[in-house]
């Protein structure tokens, strides 16, 4: 039988992808619902994006100088 917990992406938060941006978790949630990030929606109706595609949208975003 295969695995597929391994094949399976990882899973964030909003609340998780909020921390590094410095943003409301609302603020994630309508990025996902735009489109700017990729994101399901759980059984629950949870919101969960893509680990992977988050860090690279971090890493596009620009940061501010101070």
């Amino acid at each position: 039988m295969r695995d597929t917990a391994s094949a399976a992406p990882s899973r964030v938060t909003p609340g998780q992808v909020a921390n590094p941006f410095r943003v409301d978790r609302a603020t994630v949630t309508r990025w996902a619902t735009t489109g700017r990030t990729a994101s399901a929606l759980t059984l629950d109706g949870l919101r969960r994006g893509v680990e992977a595609e988050v860090c690279e949208f971090l890493g596009r975003v620009p940061t501010q100088v101070r």
